[in-house]
């Protein structure tokens, strides 16, 4: 196949985190045009990501719930380029105004333009001015926890920016 320079370069990325050992089956449905999968911790029982990593490429970070295998398989922090995006993903990183100091000082450092984490179950999709950054936590897709609703995100990347960013709810809980 020839690649032409006009052609344009583009990512489609399924967002979860805080699967807890659960993985929904619309889950599949959801990604299933999506070029990779990410995962933001609290992945569970290894199976699980090993079911995502079938299917599609999947970016992980092992979380706080997570045991041994899940940690030799997956880093704390994974950082990374794609589609001329530098990206941060950890498990326990706050918010926007919320920094962990710790956390506040890699952003300043390295100065990704995608800060991703779950832990807090709280879906947020924040801008942070200040330090040019989007921070993205796609709440928690697992039935562990005190949600309500269980959620994904769907975006993609193109031309060093995040498009076309959705949110997903699977269901509600009872």
């Amino acid at each position: 196949m020839l690649t032409s320079p006009y052609l344009r370069c583009m990512k489609k990325i399924g967002l979860i985190s805080d699967t807890h050992s659960y993985l929904h089956p619309r889950v599949f449905h959801h990604f299933k045009e999506c070029d990779e999968i990410w995962h933001a911790g609290d992945i569970g029982q290894i199976d699980l990501a090993e079911r995502l990593a079938e299917f599609k490429p999947l970016r992980a970070v092992y979380g706080n719930i997570d045991g041994t295998e899940v940690r030799k398989q997956y880093p704390k922090n994974l950082w990374f380029n794609l589609e001329g995006v530098s990206i941060w993903m950890t498990h326990i990183g706050g918010y926007p105004g919320r920094f962990p100091k710790s956390i506040y000082a890699e952003l300043i450092a390295k100065k990704p333009a995608l800060f991703i984490c779950g832990h807090s179950h709280i879906l947020k999709a924040v801008p942070d001015p200040k330090l040019k950054l989007l921070h993205l936590n796609p709440g928690a897709a697992g039935k562990v926890g005190f949600h309500q609703v269980l959620t994904l995100m769907r975006f993609e990347l193109e031309n060093a920016q995040v498009q076309n960013l959705e949110v997903i709810e699977l269901e509600k809980r009872a």
